[in-house]
């Protein structure tokens, strides 16, 4: 794992949430798009090298639509980015870690990105991203 690249924040109101964070990191969303097969509206903030992601559900599909009536607002995971997705995949698997598809997928700003299971990773959401080519 090279860094953490970004942290997932669920909100119930992205317009909302937006004008809050723009306030208080004294810029606005570099980037913002709907993820299709996630069912949300999302957008992004960065700081240095790091990101933080608003995530608002489309519908309560979503599974960030389930967090949010399960947890309410707040962090949702925690991304880290890696050079190869599947190598570190299967790494993961090896040393016990679950992740929630057995291949990755495409995500937000064009990565591909897994998620592990809270269960097996001390009860944080874990995810990986790794950039493509655009």
């Amino acid at each position: 794992m090279k860094k953490i690249d970004h942290i997932g924040i669920a909100v119930k109101d992205l317009e909302a949430s937006n004008k809050i964070f723009t306030a208080l990191f004294n810029r606005k969303p570099f980037h913002q798009e709907v993820v299709e097969s996630e069912k949300l509206d999302v957008s992004f903030f960065e700081l240095g090298d790091t990101k933080v992601e608003l995530m608002q559900a489309q519908s309560p599909e979503s599974k960030v639509h389930k967090y949010l009536e399960k947890k309410g607002e707040g962090i949702h995971h925690v991304c880290f980015e890696v050079d190869d997705i599947v190598t570190e995949m299967e790494r993961l698997k090896s040393e016990g870690f679950q992740p929630l598809t057995e291949k990755p997928y495409k995500g937000a700003l064009n990565k591909l990105v897994c998620f592990f299971h809270p269960k097996t990773t001390n009860g944080i959401l874990i995810e990986l991203c790794q950039k493509t080519a655009y």
